[in-house]
């Protein structure tokens, strides 16, 4: 009994001999990758430009901050002020689309050159049409993302129709279609 024990307990020794000598190896590899990693310029650094440091904006309801200033002139804007507090990186603004629609001005198939855009639908609706998609009424409380470069129009809008839209950039060029 003594003979197996002594054995038993030499195995032991062995096993613990060769994963110490492993677990050693494998700390001495995660060392030097560490250490590459520390010295190695960070790759998404190198190539992005450090952006300006974005800054809190808050927006209050007030009627006098809808603009006929926009893009379309069937339509009001309300900046949220985010253009200014991303440096450009985005923009929000609530839109209202006057009534009633006249579909003569208003239905321009068109596309935006943007990296993101979302609209939602605050209050009343709205019936659109995007390539692939075909025409959607959008009620209040409906969102939907536009990607980018995706021919759309406006079909018809109710009288009180107020939309939150978000795009990014903040600054970007829209190009109207032959239909």
């Amino acid at each position: 009994m003594a003979k197996k024990a002594k054995s038993r307990s030499a195995s032991q020794a062995a096993v613990k001999k060769r994963s110490g000598a492993k677990a050693a190896a494998r700390s001495t590899a995660r060392k030097a990758v560490k250490a590459k990693a520390r010295t190695a310029p960070a790759k998404s650094s190198a190539r992005k430009p450090a952006r300006p440091r974005q800054r809190i904006a808050i927006s209050h309801h007030r009627e006098e901050d809808f603009k006929a200033d926009g893009l379309r002139a069937y339509a009001k804007y309300r900046d949220l002020g985010i253009a200014d507090a991303t440096h450009g990186l985005a923009q929000a603004h609530v839109i209202r689309l006057q009534g009633p629609c006249d579909p003569q001005e208003v239905s321009k198939l068109h596309f935006h050159d943007v990296d993101f855009q979302m609209v939602y639908v605050l209050k009343g609706w709205v019936k659109t049409y995007m390539d692939g998609q075909g025409e959607t009424l959008m009620k209040e409380g409906s969102a939907w993302t536009q990607p980018p470069k995706i021919k759309h129009m406006i079909l018809d809008y109710s009288d009180d129709v107020e939309l939150l839209e978000v795009i990014l950039p903040a600054e970007f060029r829209t190009v109207e279609l032959k239909a």
